[in-house]
């Protein structure tokens, strides 16, 4: 007689740290151009703050951005989005994505 055992599939949850904190935390990132990006529900808006820069991405369109701010440290422009991307962009709406030392594990 055999035992048989289910294994769920093994679900990567992604997050985003600086400065000791866990900024973003999710089972739903998605990879673009080896970026993860993050759902904007998954990430702490309490470290973020908004920045003036914006910068253009042919295929994704404008991107603004986020300054990190995590116990009285500041990390200029460590995030980014884009509020209304391009049509090829579509799936990244309402998701972040994170640089400028940003550690990103699984």
């Amino acid at each position: 007689m055999f035992e048989c055992f289910f294994y769920p599939p093994k679900i990567n949850v992604m997050k985003a740290e600086w400065n000791n904190q866990v900024i973003a935390e999710s089972d739903a990132a998605i990879v673009i151009e080896n970026n993860q990006y993050f759902p904007l529900e998954a990430v702490k808006k309490e470290y973020l703050k908004p920045s003036s820069t914006h910068t253009t991405c042919p295929w994704k369109g404008l991107a603004s951005y986020y300054t990190l701010e995590v116990d009285g440290k500041q990390n200029p422009d460590a995030a980014w989005f884009y509020p209304e991307p391009k049509d090829a962009a579509a799936q990244i709406k309402n998701y972040v994505a994170f640089w400028k030392g940003v550690k990103i594990t699984s």
